[in-house]
């Protein structure tokens, strides 16, 4: 019998509304002669100015004036010294206005969600639940952030989600890591690097060193590599090792629909993308929210890890080693014969499955899965990261046919050792239907995380690239539906 996936009739679109204000860097020579500009403005002149920008834009922000002033101490350096000890706070608002610009979070895609249980379960009644569903928000120049919504599922499965703030925040950055020369040393000397290279590299770095500093050195160190997939090669596997970690901190009167992380360091300044999250058990029972994603700085993709008890205060931290690459890594919800255990596509095409002692390195990975349909023989990854059931960890998987088309599937793997393979659906659980062809990326559905509730799995998935649907399958009869493996 066919398996009954109900979608339903909820659709979030991006909304160009949302909102962020970001420097607006001209370069040093242009910034200085906009600054001399507005030094040269009357002060009457000036006081009108800021009171016109100021009204046109206070209700977008919570406190724009504030901006002003960040944008200012970014540039006032630019300023010749008598004239920074002298400028007037209002021209230094002004000069501040004029380094800010306002971006669009979600111009381009509001998509690839994943779904956990929200740590304050108030006002949930029987059968409802609160969850916290997270989307890869995408806007001008393909930037990608993480952005929140808060909803309540109900015992019929439908959703309902709770209104959307007024004002984005990007929280406070706090403890962004240096590197430290002496740890850095010592895994290069594990790498398969040149020595000329090697020591061109470590001349040139101080004791404590950031990632913008090394990548520096890079571009001198491999300019005598001969192709430019060796040099690419090289640079990728020496800025896997080097520490990005930072914490972000939001004010707890912000709602959660107006937190918003955005990429604060080099590794990460062109994207964090496809988060998927879970609520990960503890041997102790204590729990914390996790996420695997992946960052990306525009030629470079390194997968991260962010941490949060309560999506107030978040951790972010690089993965690293061997088998920390590319996309798609999927975190399991608990440690799995004591160790941690993640799902990766570390080739592109297969599924393969990782154990590691410590949560930031993953050396090895073993294949788990390759494609066998010909809806999935293009590839085969993880659509979010494994379900424990009482018949075995269901992972939600998507594959790629012909046409590029991505279609969801569901696999299943031994609990006790989840390199076997239970079973494989044969067909599709979920594929582009005719409104949801359409989009950025055409003919793709896509998830990074699915929920249990009320004996249904609750499925957010992506709609081309663009939007995001929500769709119902029954969790009894999706289990039968998977047979067993060949």
């Amino acid at each position: 019998m066919k398996l009954q996936v109900s979608r339903m009739n909820v659709r979030l679109n991006p909304d160009v509304r949302k909102v962020i204000p970001r420097f607006f860097n001209t370069g040093d020579e242009r910034s200085r002669t906009l600054i001399n500009r507005v030094m040269l403005m009357p002060d009457n002149q000036v006081s009108e100015l800021l009171q016109q920008v100021h009204n046109e834009f206070r209700d977008r922000y919570n406190n724009i004036r504030a901006v002003f002033e960040k944008h200012f101490d970014l540039v006032k350096h630019l300023l010749p010294e008598e004239e920074r000890l002298t400028v007037t706070n209002e021209k230094k608002l002004l000069i501040g206005s004029y380094f800010t610009m306002e971006y669009s979070l979600e111009h381009a895609a509001l998509f690839n969600p994943s779904i956990v249980e929200d740590p304050d379960q108030s006002g949930a009644a029987a059968g409802e639940k609160n969850v916290i569903v997270s989307f890869r928000a995408t806007g001008e120049g393909h930037i990608s952030s993480l952005v929140f919504k808060r909803a309540k599922l109900h015992k019929n499965g439908n959703i309902h989600f709770e209104p959307s703030g007024k004002y984005m925040n990007q929280g406070r950055v706090t403890q962004q890591k240096r590197n430290n020369k002496k740890a850095f040393t010592e895994l290069l000397s594990h790498s398969i690097l040149p020595e000329e290279i090697r020591a061109l590299i470590l001349c040139q770095l101080h004791d404590t060193f950031s990632y913008k500093e090394i990548e520096s050195i890079l571009k001198s160190a491999l300019q005598h590599v001969e192709t430019g997939m060796a040099k690419n090669k090289i640079k990728y596997d020496i800025l896997s090792m080097v520490n990005t970690s930072y914490e972000l901190h939001f004010l707890p009167e912000s709602l959660l629909s107006e937190r918003v992380i955005f990429p604060v360091t080099f590794t990460e300044k062109n994207g964090i993308e496809d988060a998927r999250f879970i609520k990960f058990t503890a041997e102790d029972g204590s729990g914390t929210y996790m996420a695997t994603y992946t960052a990306y700085d525009g030629s470079f993709i390194l997968p991260h890890l962010i941490e949060t008890k309560d999506f107030l205060h978040f951790k972010m931290s690089p993965l690293h080693g061997k088998a920390a690459i590319n996309k798609n890594l999927a975190l399991f919800p608990r440690k799995v014969n004591g160790q941690y255990a993640m799902l990766s596509r570390i080739d592109g095409v297969n599924n393969y499955i990782m154990f590691s002692d410590d949560l930031y390195l993953w050396e090895t990975a073993t294949l788990l899965q390759q494609p066998i349909h010909p809806w999935e023989f293009v590839q085969i990854g993880n659509a979010g990261s494994p379900i424990e059931t009482e018949n075995g960890w269901l992972v939600i998987t998507h594959g790629v046919g012909p046409m590029r088309k991505y279609c969801l599937g569901a696999s299943l793997f031994d609990l006790n050792d989840p390199t076997k393979e239970l079973g494989r659906l044969k067909e599709p659980l979920l594929m582009p239907d005719e409104d949801e062809w359409h989009g950025y990326v055409p003919n793709v559905v896509y998830s990074c995380g699915t929920i249990i509730h009320h004996e249904n799995l609750f499925i957010p998935y992506a709609v081309s690239d663009y939007a995001t649907s929500f769709a119902t399958v029954p969790l009894k009869a999706l289990l039968n539906a998977i047979k067993p493996a060949g």
